[in-house]
């Protein structure tokens, strides 16, 4: 189980003598306008959603996995790979000490989890971030096993679901978590050019170079209510810009409203609006219905002549005006243009 101020893994005192527990069973709904004390299991009972104000809580990705997928059809893959220190990052604290630090809490080798499954038995590739792990950082390992998930999805001719959560690039790996940036979008681009569907999930908060990447590049984009999402911070927009920005900025609704998710889902209906994605996408044997896309011919290197040694028209668009060397004048009879303007001499800029 993993919410907001109780990650997975959250150990807790050993207090024998007490006939009562109260620690860590209740929770105050984060929403302000809401603020009630709820009883853990209720929220969990309803996808780890506040049941007064449906406040959507963050969740581990675990659990994630479990609301979200069959029971029993998850098989997870690329388990062996973790994050090392090549740059032997220091900052306030080394970066080495962080990992594992985060392994420990969380239980999991890396912010993000892959593997197959299936929803409503139509198998696909699932791919989850993990909040709790470095702020869902995407570093090095983060972008390999994502990348690896949707070449495998394309290799199997899979549909593939990432569900998304991170506060940008983790920067103790450097340029190293840059990089993955361009390495997961020509994952995507492939998948896309074998007819394959991606569908992205986007929850609190999905910024930075991962909204800047693998987020927005699906052909569906699904977001949770009031995600916030975008490249960088509000304040810091406003403070650059000097403007303040409108009720609700960066909010999912606001993002919806100006095009740029297609759906706002509760927590609650993601599964069955995922199913419904799959089922109209996929055939009965699970083969996308959208064809594949044919390769681009490459573009020549040198134009071949004709017969008559006019260049050949290889799909590259023609000048309107094509002009004859022989009778000085334009294809359409005008008079022929000069390359300079009259009074400027030649060479002269």
């Amino acid at each position: 189980m993993a919410l907001q101020g109780r990650p997975d893994g959250a150990e807790e005192d050993a207090e024998p003598r007490r006939r009562v527990r109260t620690e860590a069973q209740f929770l105050k709904c984060l929403n302000t306008a809401c603020g009630k004390t709820l009883f853990v299991k209720e929220i969990e009972k309803n996808f780890y959603c506040c049941p007064s104000c449906g406040h959507h809580f963050r969740v581990g990705s675990r659990a994630r996995v479990d609301m979200t997928l069959d029971p029993g059809s998850w098989v997870e893959m690329f388990n062996n790979l973790q994050s090392l220190d090549p740059l032997n990052f220091k900052g306030k604290r080394p970066y080495s000490e962080r990992l594992a630090e985060s392994q420990k809490k969380t239980g999991l080798k890396e912010a993000v989890i892959c593997g197959e499954g299936t929803i409503e038995a139509q198998l696909l590739v699932f791919c989850v971030m993990d909040m709790y792990f470095i702020g869902a950082t995407r570093g090095s390992v983060v972008g390999e096993k994502i990348t690896r998930a949707i070449e495998h999805a394309t290799t199997k001719r899979l549909p593939i679901v990432i569900v998304c959560c991170s506060g940008g690039a983790r920067m103790d790996e450097g340029v190293l978590s840059l990089m993955q940036m361009a390495k997961t979008s020509a994952a995507i681009e492939r998948h896309y050019k074998a007819g394959l569907p991606y569908v992205s999930v986007l929850t609190d908060p999905t910024l930075a170079g991962v909204s800047a990447s693998y987020a927005f590049l699906a052909d569906i984009i699904l977001a949770e209510p009031k995600a916030m999402i975008g490249f960088t911070g509000a304040r810091v927009i406003q403070d650059t810009i000097k403007v303040k920005l409108p009720e609700g900025f960066q909010e999912a609704e606001f993002l919806l409203k100006h095009g740029q998710v297609d759906k706002v889902v509760p927590r609650d209906q993601i599964r069955g609006t995922l199913a419904s994605i799959l089922n109209f996408w996929l055939d009965g044997n699970g083969r996308s219905a959208r064809p594949q896309r044919a390769a681009e011919p490459p573009a020549s290197t040198a134009p071949e002549a004709s017969a008559n040694g006019a260049a050949k028209n290889s799909g590259r668009r023609q000048p309107v005006h094509s002009k004859s060397a022989k009778s000085g004048k334009s294809a359409k009879g005008g008079p022929k243009k000069t390359a300079r303007k009259k009074g400027i001499k030649k060479g002269a800029r």
